[in-house]
């Protein structure tokens, strides 16, 4: 799979703002490690010790872009990586070098953990031949947003709504304070108007076909058992079968194959954002002779 496009979706200033304030906060004041090194010119290996599929390389490249740094690629974002592998080489002054190591490396190593899992939960999908759409949540680390989202769509998922202002979801809270499922979808639509969908988290079909009735887009039914689940997926559909059905609570990777089903179109998960694991990078100062696929060895 190919993710190199989705860098398009970037903008290039909203990026550069991140990767400056993440620098600034490594070094907010002296490097003093830098002023050890100096400004001789040297190559980097960025270098793949665990499996796991390339992601978040536009964020790896911006902060070594602001430090005057070139990046050679040798590993398209989207692939997976089998170690150890070299899947860049990085140009620039030494210390510059080291002042974006760690933050470009924190960046990938999560990056790409969030689209090796979501990668596993679309294989997932295929293999049980699961037509719907397999998604994240807002559940984001915050300041860290943008590459998780990003790094979803990199493993081949859905990001869902990207924040408060791109989709309106009504939560029990929300219902609540309105006083009923109808009344706070009529208030959502009257400031939504027609070109922002309306989800409404629902505990039971009751819920779901009030929030349908009321105009709602997609209704959650949230913390279902499965059998509950597929048997109200379908009584929702029956009466509505346009609406979008979407199904969250205590998915896994382990359990998601029980929640695919004909009547469910969406499956969302936090531990697409928040209980991922990482993939390992280093990356190393280039010495003459040394093999980049085991820099423990001198060619």
């Amino acid at each position: 799979m190919d993710g190199c496009r989705f860098a398009h979706l970037l903008h290039p200033v909203t990026t550069q703002d991140l990767v400056r304030e993440w620098l600034k906060e490594d070094t907010p004041t002296f490097d003093y490690a830098g002023f050890v090194v100096g400004e001789k010119v040297e190559k980097a290996w960025l270098l793949c010790k665990s499996p796991g599929v390339l992601a978040g390389s536009p964020f790896f490249e911006a902060v070594f872009s602001e430090l005057g740094c070139s990046i050679q690629w040798f590993h398209s974002e989207g692939e997976t990586l089998s170690p150890v592998c070299k899947v860049a080489e990085v140009t620039g002054k030494v210390r510059n070098l080291l002042l974006g190591e760690r933050i470009a490396l924190n960046c990938l190593t999560r990056t790409s953990g969030v689209a090796s899992f979501a990668r596993e939960l679309k294989m997932e999908a295929e293999r049980c031949n699961w037509l719907g759409e397999v998604a994240g949540t807002r559940k984001t680390t915050p300041g860290f947003r943008i590459p998780e989202k990003y790094a979803l769509l990199v493993g081949g998922i859905s990001m869902h709504r990207q924040d408060l202002s791109s989709m309106i979801m009504l939560k029990d809270n929300h219902i609540w304070s309105a006083g009923s499922i109808t009344q706070a979808v009529k208030d959502a639509k009257q400031v939504g108007g027609f070109s922002t969908k309306i989800e409404v988290e629902c505990r039971s079909v009751e819920a779901a076909t009030e929030a349908a009735r009321a105009g709602a887009d997609v209704v959650m039914l949230d913390n279902f058992d499965t059998k509950s689940l597929h048997e109200a997926a379908q009584q929702v559909k029956a009466q509505f079968p346009h609406l979008i059905v979407e199904a969250s609570g205590g998915v896994t990777l382990e359990t998601i194959k029980e929640y695919f089903g004909p009547h469910v179109d969406v499956i969302s998960l936090s531990l697409t954002t928040q209980g991922y694991s990482t993939v390992d990078f280093s990356f190393k100062i280039q010495k003459e002779g040394e093999n980049p696929e085991n820099p423990l060895v001198i060619m």
